[in-house]
């Protein structure tokens, strides 16, 4: 499927996909990186965590009918195949219990990895560094070589 497509699939998501990713910000914020409308094989998938192995769909009134159930079955069977865990939720269950989707989300998500980068970020030297706050240090020029800075073996500043 296309790029065209997966847009107009974000752009135009159901009353019930925008609340659940409203719903499962906490988690996203919490080093669980979640997409929409990610494309598995041929198929698209509502809400995605790949790097934990959840797929998650919302699905509307028409997936209680026969021929749509089935075609769900096959999905779930293609992407657990592949190793993802599926969650399926009604719209209804998504507007009408939120706390319930999201401790179910949770309990899915309960010892698999998160995303969290690997270290904390930088912190200021503890020497400090510059010249303190508020004040304008100076800087001492250095005569530059005409080469580039590649040009030559390091140091030597030759061709």
């Amino acid at each position: 499927m296309s790029t065209h497509l997966r847009r107009k699939l974000r752009a135009n998501s159901t009353i019930s996909e925008r609340a659940f990713w409203r719903l499962i910000h906490p988690l996203r914020t919490d080093g669980y990186h979640f997409r929409k409308q990610v494309e598995l094989g041929t198929y698209y998938v509502d809400f995605a965590c790949l790097h934990a192995g959840l797929m998650v769909e919302i699905d509307g009134d028409t997936h209680g009918q026969a021929p749509v159930r089935v075609n769900d079955e096959t999905r779930d069977e293609y992407l657990q195949g592949r190793g993802f865990q599926v969650l399926r939720f009604a719209n209804a269950d998504v507007l009408n219990n939120p706390e319930g989707v999201y401790h179910v989300v949770c309990q899915a998500l309960d010892g698999r990895a998160s995303n969290r980068r690997a270290g904390p970020p930088p912190q200021p030297s503890p020497r400090g560094g510059g010249c303190p706050a508020g004040e304008v240090g100076t800087i001492e020029h250095q005569a530059r070589s005409h080469t580039l800075p590649l040009a030559g073996r390091a140091g030597e500043g030759g061709p």
